[in-house]
């Protein structure tokens, strides 16, 4: 598959074993996109710092892809090229972005943590968009649109109280917001039990917030409990939560990794590319990432 040929707007409608070639082809393409941005950086052609979601593929395609691309509305976090990539698939925009040229999504004055395009609006403050998303929800339903806004954040972000303000008022005023939360174990260094005390899985249930509980590493299943629960927020159900477990395979931004080398091969084998690469033919995924891997290099290359 091409890049040209990620964006299949349809989805649901493709046969089982279809959607799971869609999937790994957006995966994979996304998981070349930040490994290019990383060596990028390395040679000094990014500005500040890089966070990826290398790991966290998973969760952006399968969440992505239970949403209505045309009318709902996206915030991202720091960690947002993949969210970024799985609505737009605008590869050569984003590394321009990244890297400062005018031919960005921003005209490269945005960067890697501030991106606005169509629909899509991220931005680098902990805990800082649940509440404009809660607001953007607050507008929709005012208007009477049948919009959702979906806001990602991170386990970390569920350590600030601005999270839990937008929580309560969703919940109170029946908001359509998909709240996901991509626990990936650690807030920068400091890992979720360290931050946290209790569990974090059902805290929106106190909110009224109906929860769902996914392994964020099997994309098909993030994608199933993505359209149940919007299904149930456009029917006026209120806001849902996904909460989908998953781990940061990369560091944290371009920097040092704390974390052993014992705990990071316990989770590579959950790598969500590794999990559905055994679902699909070992050479159509092969000849599929060679290709897309190319077309990546050579979207670079033309850059600088």
């Amino acid at each position: 598959m091409k890049l040209q040929d990620l964006c299949v707007d349809a989805v649901g409608e493709l046969t089982e074993d279809e959607r799971k070639k869609v999937f790994f082809s957006q995966m994979a393409a996304i998981r070349f996109c930040e490994e290019a941005l990383l060596a990028l950086f390395s040679k000094g052609l990014v500005r500040g710092t890089v966070h990826t979601c290398l790991g966290q593929e998973g969760c952006a395609t399968g969440v992505v892809n239970g949403l209505d691309r045309k009318k709902d509305i996206i915030c991202s976090n720091h960690r947002g090229h993949g969210h970024f990539l799985a609505y737009s698939f605008n590869f050569r925009g984003l590394v321009a972005e990244i890297t400062g040229l005018e031919s960005g999504v921003c005209g490269g004055i945005g960067g890697s943590q501030h991106l606005h395009m169509g629909n899509f609006y991220s931005n680098g403050i902990l805990g800082g968009m649940p509440p404009v998303a809660t607001g953007m929800a607050a507008a929709e339903k005012t208007k009477g649109s049948d919009s959702i806004v979906c806001v990602f954040l991170g386990d970390g972000a569920m350590a600030e109280g601005s999270f839990y303000e937008a929580l309560n008022l969703a919940g109170l005023w029946k908001l359509p917001v998909l709240f996901v939360v991509e626990h990936n174990q650690y807030a920068q260094s400091t890992h979720w039990k360290m931050q946290h005390s209790g569990e974090l899985e059902q805290r929106a249930a106190t909110f009224g917030v109906p929860v769902f509980e996914v392994d964020g590493n099997m994309v098909e299943r993030v994608f199933q409990a993505t359209c149940e629960c919007t299904a149930s927020i456009r029917g006026g159900g209120g806001p849902g939560m996904l909460f989908l477990k998953t781990y940061r395979l990369g560091a944290h931004s371009k920097g040092e990794d704390h974390r052993s080398s014992a705990e990071l091969d316990k989770y590579r084998v959950c790598d969500p590319l590794v999990q559905l690469r055994k679902q699909i033919d070992q050479q159509w995924c092969d000849d599929c990432e060679a290709e897309l891997n190319r077309e990546i290099r050579n979207l670079v290359d033309s850059l600088f």
